[in-house]
């Protein structure tokens, strides 16, 4: 987890991200940029990033398609543009893949030539989890006040509010506990002090009492 202040683009997270070899990292089209996309093939890493619409692309080699899967078109070739091209010198690797539920027909670039074209619009779908985590902070973790104005408070702040989901949600994953993450959270949240031990805890308590008692704060403060 990399914080930055709000004016900060996201693309420049990419200059702090430890790229392992043999990884693959999936982007949205919000971080093409190609002097760091090249970056990455040379540490031999790999990526997979949606095009953006003004892409400019001298196709070289046209790779044959499976008619039964939903992959438009497979092709290897070079970037155009004076630019771009000097950006990203190699080759690259363009996938159309056609997504029957969206009815959206999505353009892929990757390093990746071993892995089939089925196999890279299933890497960027992926990516979706990433942002259902988002969306869950963002209705669960609220912070409404900070504790501190310093950088390192708020740092401070946002970790415990992450450290403490994951330790949820692990414990959740060990006990087998059959309750969502939230409902978790909303127990353990007027149960602090309580003396039962935590696998007979979620067996005792109703959810809907749980429900009740935090009805005037929906969201369980961590911080």
């Amino acid at each position: 987890m990399h914080i930055t202040v709000a004016t900060a683009h996201d693309v420049r997270t990419m200059d702090v991200i430890p790229y392992e070899v043999g990884a693959y990292y999936i982007f949205d089209r919000g971080y093409v940029n190609y002097a760091r996309l090249y970056k990455i093939t040379e540490l031999d890493s790999y990526f997979v990033v949606r095009s953006k619409r003004n892409l400019q692309f001298n196709v070289e080699t046209y790779l044959p398609v499976n008619e039964k899967s939903r992959v438009i078109s497979d092709q290897i070739g070079v970037l155009k543009g004076f630019y771009t091209s000097k950006d990203y010198p190699r080759e690259l690797r363009k996938v159309a893949f056609y997504d029957k539920e969206m009815n959206r027909t999505f353009i892929y670039l990757t390093n990746s030539f071993e892995l089939s074209a089925e196999q890279i619009a299933i890497l960027y779908k992926k990516r979706w989890q990433i942002e259902q985590f988002f969306k869950w902070i963002k209705q669960h973790l609220k912070i409404k006040s900070f504790w501190g104005t310093s950088e390192n408070a708020i740092k401070i702040q946002i970790n415990s509010a992450i450290i403490a989901y994951c330790l949820v949600a692990i414990v959740g994953h060990d006990l087998q506990i059959n309750r969502t993450t939230y409902e978790i959270l909303q127990i353990l949240g007027i149960s602090l002090l309580d003396r039962t031990p935590v696998n007979e805890l979620f067996t005792n308590i109703d959810i809907n009492d749980v429900k009740d008692q935090n009805d005037n704060q929906l969201t369980l403060n961590l911080f």
